[in-house]
C-alpha cells in the first residue's frame, strides 16, 4: 500500500487556481506553486504530472466552481442591466473571471486543450446573456447577403447585444486588472448596460 498523498488535493487545485488567476501562467515557476501550496514539488509532479496539469485541473476548477454558476446568475438577471452588475459589479467573482480572461488570452491560442474547454464556456456566456435579454433560443446563422425578416433582424441585433455583453465582461475585468487610475468597474457596466436597455 502506498504512502497517503499528505494534502488535500481539492484544497491544492483550488489554492492553485486563485495563484493562477494573480500571473501570468509562464510567470509562475513550480518553485512558486511549492511554495504557494505548501506541498512538496515531488507530491505535485506525482498527483498532477507537470505544472500545465495542475494548470488543466486549476482551470476545469475555476469554470465549475466560479464560472458556470456566475453563467446562471446571468441568465437569471431579468434585463442587460441586472446582467451585467451580476457579472461585474461581485469581487467574489474576481479570481475566476481574471483566471477565465488570462486564459482565453494568454493559453488558448497556444494550448488546444484550453481552447477547447474555453469554447462551450464563452457560447454559455452568450446564452446566458441572450437570455437576460429576453431571447431564450440559440443564436441563428445566415449565410451573408440573405434577406431577414424584421423577426430574424430583431434576433440578430440581439444576438449581436449578447455577444458585445460576453466581451464587455471580460473587457471591463480587464480594465480592473490592469489597475487604471479612476476605472470604476461597475459604474461602467451600470452605465453601459443603461445605454443598452434605453428604448429609442
Amino acid at each position: 500500500m502506498g504512502r497517503p498523498r499528505g494534502f488535500d488535493e481539492a484544497t491544492v487545485i483550488r489554492s492553485a487556481a486563485e495563484l493562477f488567476s494573480t500571473r501570468s501562467y509562464d510567470g509562475i515557476s513550480m518553485d512558486d506553486l511549492v511554495t504557494h501550496l505548501g506541498v512538496h514539488r515531488n507530491s505535485l509532479y506525482k498527483t498532477f504530472g507537470s505544472k500545465r496539469g495542475l494548470y488543466q485541473a486549476a482551470l476545469r476548477w475555476s469554470l465549475e466552481h466560479h464560472i458556470a454558476p456566475l453563467i446562471d446568475r446571468v441568465a437569471g438577471a431579468g434585463d442587460l442591466a441586472q446582467a451585467l452588475h451580476v457579472a461585474v459589479g461581485e469581487p467574489a467573482e474576481e479570481a475566476g473571471l481574471n483566471l477565465l480572461l488570462m486564459a482565453v488570452v494568454e493559453r488558448a491560442p497556444v494550448d488546444r486543450e484550453v481552447a477547447d474547454q474555453l469554447a462551450p464556456v464563452l457560447a454559455a456566456f452568450d446564452q446566458a446573456a441572450r437570455t437576460a435579454a429576453g431571447q431564450h433560443s440559440p443564436a441563428g446563422q445566415h449565410p451573408p447577403g440573405e434577406q431577414h425578416s424584421p423577426a430574424e433582424n430583431a434576433r440578430q441585433d440581439e444576438d449581436d447585444v449578447a455577444f458585445a455583453l460576453t466581451a464587455t465582461i471580460l473587457g471591463l475585468r480587464l480594465r480592473a486588472r490592469a489597475g487604471t487610475s479612476g476605472t470604476n468597474v461597475d459604474q461602467a457596466g451600470a452605465a453601459l448596460a443603461h445605454r443598452l436597455t434605453r428604448h429609442p
